[in-house]
């Protein structure tokens, strides 16, 4: 998903090209200070695999990774895809990392279940893979997953909508990822169980991408389909200021109610902006962190981690409503990533 994140000065750059996949894979340690062991001999290495190394949310991360690193006395390396939905990218940067010997595997998988098989043979040799963000199909596929409960997450957001709306007739329109995403899909359902509609109340509903130059275009084909939409779901926050834009080129940003999830810093500032009206906010660096830490743990103690982690989310707005429990937006930027 597209997100947003404060950047530290400490972020590694150094990369390598792996070729057939055109992934970034880049080694942390070896003399460069920011993760890591440092010198890069005797720390559990650990291998950290996200969608892309260009959005914000998987920056802050990598962010999060190479902090818990360094203070664990581990090696990082990471690789991300070369876009989302890069699966190729990703098994070979799990090929590669099984190859470097990392004790674990941490990984935001681009396709839930295409990326199975690769996973499942890296286990096979010993290596325990831990989700981060998003669940594999099945999520048996992993030791554990550290994650936002994304069903939570659209849960919020459905509950605002629809205190927001009081009584209103609503007319959705609903941008979300391509189907079968799961992150999208359980977004998705999550509004929709928190406004207590279904996908038949849904008037319009496009693939974005979870891109805003999309968000923005899927806004535009959703008012010229049905021009009386008044409650916009979105699966990101880029989404939403694309049909935030959409909507302000028709003067109708007044009048229609934005909702998202993410929380990243620009997200936030847009809530407070009055360009979204609530966010349900969710935390990329605790997620890494605490994945890191549980292999470093597994090398240490052979113990590995299980099952689910919620790593929490919180509903974002300005404009509380009875019965919705939120936070505003100074909590937002305080903390926010972006």
């Amino acid at each position: 998903m597209s997100r947003t994140t404060r950047l530290s000065s400490s972020l590694l750059r150094a990369a390598a090209v792996t070729g057939v996949a055109a992934l970034t894979l880049t080694a942390c340690g070896s003399g460069s200070g920011s993760t890591g062991s440092g010198s890069g001999s005797g720390g559990v290495k650990v291998g950290l695999i996200t969608k892309t190394d260009t959005n914000p949310f998987f920056v802050k991360m990598k962010e999060g990774a190479e902090r818990a690193a360094k203070e664990n006395g581990a090696e990082l390396s990471t690789a991300a895809g070369k876009f989302d939905g890069d699966n190729a990218g990703q098994v070979t940067a799990v090929e590669n990392m099984v190859a470097a010997g990392v004790k674990g595997i941490l990984i935001t998988p681009s396709d839930s279940k295409a990326i199975v098989p690769a996973l499942e043979k890296a286990r096979a040799k010993g290596v325990v893979v831990i989700a981060l963000d998003t669940p594999t199909d099945p999520e048996s596929a992993v030791d554990a997953l550290f994650a936002t409960d994304n069903l939570k997450a659209g849960q919020l957001i459905g509950e605002y909508a629809k205190a927001a709306m009081k009584g209103r007739t609503a007319k959705i329109a609903a941008l979300d990822l391509a189907p079968g995403v799961s992150v999208g899909v359980q977004r998705h359902n999550g509004f929709l169980k928190g406004f207590g509609a279904t996908d038949k109340d849904v008037v319009c509903a496009q693939d974005t991408g979870g891109d805003q130059a999309k968000g923005q275009t899927a806004m535009e084909n959703c008012l010229q389909k049905a021009p009386d939409i008044n409650v916009v779901y979105t699966i990101n926050e880029p989404a939403a200021l694309g049909a935030y834009t959409a909507l302000k080129a028709k003067g109708r940003e007044k009048d229609v109610l934005i909702v998202s999830v993410d929380g990243g810093c620009t997200g936030t500032q847009a809530v407070k902006d009055g360009k979204i009206a609530a966010t349900s906010q969710q935390y990329p660096l605790k997620m890494a962190a605490e994945g890191v830490k549980a292999v470093v743990s597994y090398a240490k103690d052979g113990k590995k981690a299980s099952g689910y982690t919620d790593t929490g989310v919180t509903l974002i707005t300005d404009k509380a409503q009875d019965g919705v429990t939120s936070k505003d937006t100074a909590y937002g930027l305080d903390n926010c990533w972006g």
